[in-house]
């Protein structure tokens, strides 16, 4: 038996049958296959998004600069970043959205370089501060692996619909934050990869 993440409301149901509508005029108006061009400015803005939550400074024409293996000069960790982000980005379609393995892997894409152990669940404390306090202690190291199994379980298993599933998996694992650091940017790209399996691009 799949574990419950929520309580299903009509608001939830209601809000999920519009985004599956408005997903049907996307379609239909082809802006689900944009031109060459357009998709890359959309890479782009959605890396600079991404990373600029997490304080990275480059601009959206440093990335492109990178993008286009020209030379930027800007904090190496911030050009490490983006250099990462984009073989995330540029692999989408490689990830199996309902695969733990594959998660591994996108994390260790996005974070090699930057961290001790890419693509390894944390084994030690994390906990997610804020001013002076802790706002968030996550689940202890040693369970990490058992409750992003159970996820995955869900994604695979659950009845819900996969936008559902997007926004409850990305709740649910930023609440166990799985890693030592880059769960933010996990969390972005991985619900950006369920929902492609929702709504695949061509």
């Amino acid at each position: 038996m799949v574990h419950k993440y929520y309580e299903g409301t009509p608001q939830i149901i209601n809000l999920s049958a519009e985004i599956g509508r408005l997903l049907g005029v996307v379609d239909a108006t082809h802006l689900r296959k944009p031109q060459t061009e357009l998709r890359k400015k959309n890479k782009i803005k959605t890396i600079r998004a991404s990373l600029g939550i997490e304080g990275n400074t480059l601009s959206e024409d440093q990335i492109t600069a990178i993008m286009d293996n020209k030379r930027v000069i800007g904090p190496s960790r911030d050009i490490k970043e983006v250099e990462n982000a984009i073989q995330g980005y540029d692999n989408l379609s490689n990830f199996d959205a309902l695969s733990k393995e594959s998660y591994l892997e996108a994390h260790r894409l996005l974070m090699s370089g930057l961290v001790d152990m890419p693509g390894q669940f944390r084994t030690g404390s994390v906990g997610v501060i804020q001013g002076d306090r802790i706002a968030h202690l996550a689940p202890p190291g040693w369970n990490v692996d058992n409750l992003m199994t159970s996820l995955f379980r869900y994604l695979k298993e659950g009845e819900d619909n996969l936008i559902i599933k997007s926004c409850v998996f990305h709740y649910e694992m930023e609440f166990i934050h799985p890693f030592m650091d880059g769960n933010g940017r996990m969390g972005r790209l991985w619900q950006t990869v369920i929902l492609m399996k929702a709504n695949p691009r061509v």
